[in-house]
């Protein structure tokens, strides 16, 4: 799992079956002193987040079980949120 803010939003009028109705949002990785880590990048959004909030982003087979609703032979998720950070103390 990783931090993010969420910097932006993509809209794509045509895209794979898999990610219609999907909410799809810009994030930058960041660290724990909300330096911006890696590149930024496109997640599904699994939990109503909003630009500028700072979330919890996981990658690869936990992206993809979150968006398994059944109705889909194959989801080409590779990034989703799946939280929305109240405060990280460290």
């Amino acid at each position: 799992m990783y931090m993010a803010k969420v910097v932006g939003s993509v809209v794509a009028t045509q895209k794979d079956e898999s990610l219609v109705g999907r909410k799809l949002m810009i994030v930058q990785p960041i660290n724990s002193e909300m330096d911006p880590v890696r590149t930024e990048e496109v997640a599904a959004d699994t939990v109503g987040a909003g630009i500028g909030e700072l979330v919890l982003l996981v990658r690869g087979a936990g992206a993809r079980k979150t968006q398994n609703e059944g109705t889909h032979t194959r989801d080409v998720v590779d990034s989703a949120i799946v939280g929305i950070i109240d405060r990280f103390d460290k």
